[in-house]
């Protein structure tokens, strides 16, 4: 069973910077998907950032350039790095996954991923 523990949320000032932290444990897949998803209040839960086995990266245009997502095979964890943030990044930040494949087109898309945290909460004011 895969298991996906989040860290790193908090509150910081507009133009500041957070890394979020997603440390996975239960499998040993060769190929997988691992994205991350954020949700305001009355908002849908939407696609961030996503990184395959192989490396490769997507990121949703609001984050492009600000948001940088990696991977730490050795201590099986994934990260997202938050730079120049701003008032509206404000959510509960998701870290998901899915094994067997490498991340599809439509890896902003929750239906993509088996696996998720419990998520970290993100504050930015202005």
């Amino acid at each position: 069973q895969v298991q996906l523990v989040e860290s790193g949320g908090g509150s910081v000032q507009a133009g500041g910077s957070l890394r979020l932290s997603c440390a996975a444990s239960g499998y040993t897949y060769s190929s997988y998907c691992m994205g991350w998803f954020r949700q305001a209040p009355g908002k849908e839960r939407e696609g961030v950032a996503a990184i395959d086995s192989d490396g490769s990266t997507s990121y949703a245009d609001s984050v492009k350039g600000r948001f940088t997502i990696s991977q730490d095979n050795a201590k099986n964890t994934l990260y997202l790095q938050m730079n120049s943030l701003r008032p509206e990044d404000t959510a509960m930040y998701y870290c998901s996954a899915d094994v067997g494949h490498f991340c599809s087109g439509m890896w902003y898309q929750r239906t993509e991923y088996s696996y998720w945290g419990q998520g970290t909460q993100v504050s930015v004011s202005s």
